[in-house]
């Protein structure tokens, strides 16, 4: 049963956010300081906001830190690529996971942290894991007293469904549209702090030493104009790198690793960026267009009973997994598509056959609305025929190196949230997982942060140095606008997406990823043949940023996968196929003189609650689906 929604008659998704916006741009009128006829000693004009904390990235996990400082009385500017509300996360659509026990009273945090570690192949920060579980209760009822519209049962408690290698019903959601109503939900209560927020920004260098932030500097996507934002806390949100790849389920301008580059450059660490989540269902471009190419085909469809066959009518999981079947983790399932396909069984379109006709047309319809619009829209009625479905580059487990206590990075005044952190789900993720931590960990970092913030920190100084920093800047950003040579910036990022894809995709070995580095160094010398089209304002200067951030992280990815000679979890190497025990370390990766250098680091042990749970060895059971 789904609770009936608020809004009055008539009114969409769009114009929340239209009235959203308009209210908080208010805001940030009112409470952040600004300097807009700051012209350098050459004449470049550029804007100077000054702000306690600044946050960069306005999805979940941005708004949550936000609205934990303003309700801990502490101002911050929240800053995002997109119109405010148009964040990739409303893309997560099936749901968000916690421990109610609304289904299943033998569930608890736990065992939850168990399947998550057991998914995440024991490489996860186990205080992060565990934190997340913990929390996740609490904010899941925090977020229904905020508004949010969870799917109920008949009893009125929140729904919950299957999701892959979970043990029991630990999934909330909101129909197939989870992420969308949890970040409408959290920019309304955002908007009711007055929490301040500027869209359509791109911060392009933080301003640091190494050892510490005082602000960042980017340009308004709009205008073209300069900004330097002055701040002794930054918070970095700004997603994760699974859109390097051809096939991706982002979109082509987010997700390009900007986040992981700045924190690289501002003298933090990155950790394990070799794992890098396929998920088993994006939609099959030839079947459905190119601009669906890679697009979700969310989780709940398998939850909901959705069973894959190959092209010969066989029920393949059943040869893999005949467990857990088609909610096996995601890489197993991932992987067996691949094989199917590569070894002839797939369809004529390059993939498989996701089929949830058996269910009834009105459960589909209530439980997967969104689903059943979109292949509507393209000819295809999903309650009496199969989808196509193929692998697609989906999460990116690895990122920056945080102590999920704090969100601190290790370079003072600078954190970081979300799929930005690697941590949390080590080698692969749980299914639901990625919104949990956005919430979950958000709320910590929020608090810390908080705390941090003293009384000089509300109106810091722009000192000439910083003025410097970020004029040096702007001067590279106006001569990369205006660069004239003859390879586009959107040329160079499709080679990297099927680089990336054929020697670091799903299938790896030695020779593929030494052969992507050599590819990747060729195509970097390329950058110095750039030509960009339509100025400081255009789509071509956009990805010609992305670029420079792009292909440092798919360095990165590049070299750890190199190194880690074992397969684990979404990280596969056909040359050595094996999980092997020493190679439980997380690989941390640093910039210094020399360039990138890759070091080990042992990986914690979990609490004995959790060991316990571990030891019980719990597991789903699929065929309480059938």
């Amino acid at each position: 049963m789904t609770e009936p929604p608020t809004d009055s008659p008539g009114t969409t998704a769009d114009d929340r956010r239209a009235a959203s916006r308009g209210q908080a741009a208010a805001g940030v009128e009112n409470r952040i300081e600004t300097d807009d006829d700051w012209e350098s000693t050459d004449g470049l004009e550029y804007e100077v906001v000054t702000t306690p904390v600044l946050v960069i990235g306005a999805g979940a996990a941005g708004a949550r830190v936000a609205i934990e400082l303003a309700e801990s009385d502490v101002e911050s500017l929240v800053i995002g690529k997109r119109e405010h509300g148009d964040a990739h996360t409303t893309w997560a659509a099936g749901g968000v996971n916690a421990a109610l026990g609304s289904l299943d009273p033998e569930d608890d945090w736990t065992v939850h942290a168990a399947d998550t570690l057991t998914e995440g192949h024991h490489l996860n920060d186990p205080d992060a894991v565990e934190l997340t579980a913990q929390e996740m209760p609490d904010r899941i009822h925090e977020l229904a007293d905020w508004g949010m519209s969870f799917d109920r049962t008949d009893e009125g408690d929140i729904n919950q469904r299957y999701f892959g290698a979970q043990s029991y019903r630990r999934t909330c959601f909101v129909g197939d549209r989870t992420g969308e109503a949890m970040l409408e939900t959290l920019i309304e209560r955002a908007r009711e702090l007055a929490v301040p927020y500027r869209e359509n920004v791109m911060i392009t260098r933080l301003l640091s030493d190494g050892d510490r932030v005082d602000g960042a500097v980017g340009f308004d996507m709009e205008t073209g104009e300069g900004l330097l934002f002055r701040t002794d806390h930054v918070v970095l949100a700004a997603g994760g790198f699974s859109a390097l790849y051809h096939r991706h389920s982002s979109r082509d301008d987010e997700n390009n690793g900007d986040g992981q580059a700045l924190a690289l450059e501002a003298g933090a660490r990155l950790l394990d960026l070799e794992f890098v989540q396929f998920h088993p269902t994006g939609m099959v471009g030839k079947r459905y267009g190119e601009e669906w190419d890679g697009r979700l085909v969310t989780e709940a469809v398998r939850g909901e009973g959705g069973r894959l066959y190959n092209a010969e009518g066989e029920r393949f999981m059943e040869r893999y997994s005949p467990d857990q079947m088609e909610l096996d983790a995601r890489d197993v399932v991932a992987r067996a598509i691949a094989r199917e396909v590569r070894e002839g069984r797939g369809t004529e379109n390059g993939g498989v056959f996701l089929d949830i006709s058996h269910r009834d047309a009105e459960y589909i319809r209530e439980r997967l609305p969104s689903m059943v619009a979109r292949f509507d829209s393209l000819g295809v009625d999903i309650t009496e025929e199969p989808m196509t479905v193929a692998p697609t580059a989906h999460y990116t487990m690895g990122g920056v190196d945080i102590d999920f206590r704090t969100g601190q990075t290790g370079v003072e005044g600078l954190y970081a949230i979300g799929e930005t952190v690697a941590g949390v789900h080590g080698a692969n993720r749980l299914g639901g997982n990625s919104l949990a931590e956005t919430v979950a960990i958000g709320a910590i970092v929020g608090e810390h942060v908080a705390s941090a913030v003293t009384e000089a920190d509300e109106d810091p100084n722009v000192t000439d140095g910083q003025r410097a920093l970020a004029e040096r800047e702007f001067q590279t950003l106006r001569a990369l606008a205006v660069s004239d040579g003859t390879v586009t910036p959107t040329q160079l990022l499709e080679e990297l997406g099927e680089l990336l894809w054929d020697h670091a995709g799903i299938l790896r070995n030695e020779a593929a990823l030494t052969n992507g580095l050599a590819e990747l160094e060729a195509l970097r010398a390329r950058t110095a043949d750039l030509r960009v089209d339509g100025g400081l304002t255009s789509k071509s200067f956009e990805y010609a940023v992305d670029l420079s951030a792009s292909l440092t992280v798919a360095e990165g990815l590049l070299r750890t996968a190199l190194e880690r000679t074992e397969s684990r979890g979404a990280h596969y190497r056909m040359d050595f196929p094996e999980t092997e025990p020493d190679w439980r370390v997380n690989l941390v990766l640093a910039a210094d003189t020399d360039g990138l250098s890759i070091s080990r680091r042992g990986v914690a042990e979990p609490s004995p609650a959790v060991r316990e749970a571990l030891e019980e060895g719990y597991e789903l059971d699929y065929h309480h689906l059938e």
